[in-house]
């Protein structure tokens, strides 16, 4: 039997990249990780995530951290997960500007498609307050989203799809600071994007790895 491609990713993001809150300690990162194992896949997901960060952040240090773990690969990718903090509200301002995290996600992509990785990139899922985003998340999703058609990369929503979901909500009150959902909640983010497009751009990256 012919072995399985060696596929590698890297999933660069915040805090909901690095799965504070889940308990477990797996996130949705650790969940699709390992369902894709389990699959058959020979996958070795590589987790990104620091807490606070904007695209920004993520703009600055992605792809020094990225290099070292893709080499020697069949097949590599890199999933981009951020915005919540970019719509965050501090001292009357968002942290980042609307035109500013569009300009950032646009930038990573083209050094991400340049080195012949290939992208998916999650929305940012909602969290409780306006200040913690509001209509804005919804407006950046959207671009983001657009962005992302306009290369044909997958691009997952989150925002829409969960603001009217009870289950979201009661999973950030469980885990109780405010922002962050529990177990449950990650698992939920990881069925959304595993039917977002996530098994068919896994499978992307040993046909054009």
């Amino acid at each position: 039997m012919e072995a399985a491609p060696d596929l590698r990713i890297c999933v660069a993001g915040d805090s909901f990249v690095q799965g504070v809150g889940d308990l477990a300690g797996g996130g949705w990162v650790g969940r699709l990780a390992a369902e894709s194992r389990r699959r058959g896949r020979q996958l070795t997901a590589y987790n990104l995530g620091v807490r606070l960060e904007t695209s920004a952040d993520v703009a600055e240090r992605w792809y020094g951290e990225a290099v070292p773990r893709m080499r020697h690969a069949d097949g590599t990718g890199m999933v981009f997960a951020f915005g919540v903090n970019d719509v965050k509200v501090e001292r009357g301002r968002r942290r980042v500007g609307h035109a500013d995290s569009v300009a950032n996600l646009d930038a990573i992509l083209d050094t991400a498609t340049g080195a012949r990785w290939i992208c998916l990139v999650v929305g940012a899922p909602p969290v409780p307050g306006e200040a913690n985003g509001g209509e804005d998340a919804l407006a950046l999703e959207d671009a983001y989203a657009k962005t992302c058609a306009a290369r044909g990369i997958t691009f997952v929503p989150l925002q829409r799809t969960l603001r009217e979901d009870p289950e979201w909500w009661a999973s950030i009150e469980a885990y109780g600071d405010g922002a962050h959902c529990d177990s449950a909640g990650y698992a939920k983010l990881a069925g959304l994007i595993a039917a977002g497009g996530w098994w068919d751009w896994l499978d992307s990256l040993a046909i054009r790895g």
